[in-house]
């Protein structure tokens, strides 16, 4: 019984222990409450101004004096710091400002959040300053006055059959609204410190190592120089490959690649110098042994330059790999130095004479009429080729239309044709009595060579 009187003994006097404690907590927690019906909480800032613990009353005095000293740093990218004094541009507590506004957010029992939590409040226009001379300050800056270096995207190096990216240049330009805008809010804020770069008051690249669309810029560069283009010209090759496509390849601002198609087709147009044929002057073996130069015509190979370039630019797109001839205009029978081959007609204006060879073999031969020079009708010299042939046509021109039986044009409305109206050819008759240009045959010799001509086959007109 006595054990039992004394644990409730023991148990009373801890209550009442308990609550004497609680009682002096809430009693210190009101005391302290109340101090805080004057005066600010725990880490309390207006404006960069740390006024804990202050006096309400005192408030206005402290911010004020601390004005008097302010200056704001400027932290530059270089490493430089550049200062503006308040001072110097007439900054001062604006008294039309009444602080018991601030005073009236922070409830006296809720002071004990201000030990780990910062009250920091920005009031506008709780600083004013005159803003012409901080436009002459910023402008006197020497971030502002030094020698720019303009900022630059990450930029791209082709070596040794690959590309490399250049890291970005940054620079020093600064963005002078910006830095205005940033140097005003820190003054208003009351901010001591301000840092440029952080700040985003310097003009900036757009792409840097880090951007994604640096790796994908090298990825397409690197995809069109692994193009590889081998062109063939009978026995001869041309090569296209990275060491001619870097050469090509721009980069953009955006970073964009960019084919030089401007160069691209003049290259095309190189290759076409080199192996186009297409109206060349020629020397020709004729059937009587002599050499002659043969100049006009339009004969031979001709490279059709934009739909290759434009062949050309889209397996570049594609890295592909491939091996082809370009695309022609026109084609001549063989490649080489002699692209008329052993199949051709051979037309002597001089004697008036004409062979067909097919495969080096004579086929037929025999005199012939030309064009009549006195009435500016002759038959141009040149090396040709057959456009078609057709049987039975009517020929038409000025003042006569004509029947044949074998039409054969070589150049335009100019052709070979059988002329069973004329009783003699060769010698001088083209002289007096010639055609409008076309080569007048007797009927044998147009269905002889009618019968085994075809169409692309050479035609070379020649004077000795």
């Amino acid at each position: 019984m006595m054990n039992i009187n004394m644990k409730r003994l023991i148990k009373n006097e801890y209550a009442g222990k308990g609550i004497i404690l609680i009682a002096s907590i809430v009693l210190i927690y009101s005391l302290i409450s109340l101090y805080f019906i004057q005066h600010c909480f725990f880490n309390t800032v207006i404006n960069g101004v740390n006024v804990s613990l202050k006096a309400h009353d005192d408030v206005d005095d402290i911010i004020r004096s601390s004005v008097k000293d302010y200056k704001l740093q400027l932290i530059e990218r270089n490493g430089e710091i550049e200062e503006i004094i308040g001072q110097d541009i007439e900054m001062q507590f604006n008294e039309k400002f009444d602080i018991s506004k601030i005073n009236r957010l922070q409830y006296p029992f809720k002071w004990l959040g201000s030990l780990i939590k910062m009250h920091k409040y920005y009031v506008k226009n709780l600083f004013i300053y005159n803003k012409e001379k901080l436009v002459n300050k910023i402008n006197e800056l020497n971030c502002l006055n030094e020698d720019i270096i303009e900022p630059h995207n990450v930029s791209f190096r082709y070596s040794d059959g690959t590309y490399e990216v250049i890291e970005e240049v940054y620079g020093n330009k600064i963005h002078i609204d910006r830095l205005y805008e940033a140097v005003k809010v820190s003054i208003l804020e009351g901010k001591t410190k301000l840092d440029l770069n952080e700040n985003y008051c310097y003009e900036n690249p757009k792409y840097t190592l880090s951007s994604e669309k640096t790796l994908d810029t090298k990825n397409l560069l690197n995809k069109y120089v692994s193009t590889k283009v081998t062109y063939h010209f009978g026995s001869q090759s041309e090569i296209v490959d990275k060491n001619i496509i870097n050469q090509w390849l721009l980069v953009d601002e955006n970073l964009d690649v960019v084919i030089n198609e401007k160069a691209v087709m003049e290259y095309m147009k190189e290759l076409s110098k080199k192996y186009d044929t297409a109206g060349a002057v020629r020397k020709i073996k004729t059937s009587t042994n002599k050499i002659v130069e043969v100049k006009g015509g339009f004969y031979g190979w001709k490279i059709n330059r934009a739909a290759e370039t434009k062949a050309l630019l889209e397996n570049i797109k594609l890295g592909k790999v491939l091996e082809k001839e370009p695309i022609y205009t026109q084609k001549a029978i063989t490649r080489g130095k002699d692209d008329i081959g052993d199949t051709y007609v051979e037309i002597n204006i001089t004697r008036q004479y004409l062979w067909f060879y097919k495969n080096g073999k004579l086929i037929t031969r025999g005199a012939i009429v030309t064009g009549n020079p006195n009435k500016g009708d002759s038959t141009k010299v040149g090396v040709y080729m057959l456009n078609y042939k057709e049987e039975g046509s009517v020929l038409t021109g000025h003042n006569y239309e004509t029947e044949v039986n074998y039409w054969m044009p070589f150049y335009g409305n100019i052709g070979i044709h059988d002329a069973t109206w004329r009783y003699s050819f060769g010698r001088d008759i083209y002289k007096r009595n010639g055609s409008h240009g076309c080569v007048n045959v007797p009927l044998y010799l147009a269905k002889r060579i009618f019968d085994n001509i075809e169409e692309g086959t050479p035609i070379i007109c020649y004077e000795e």
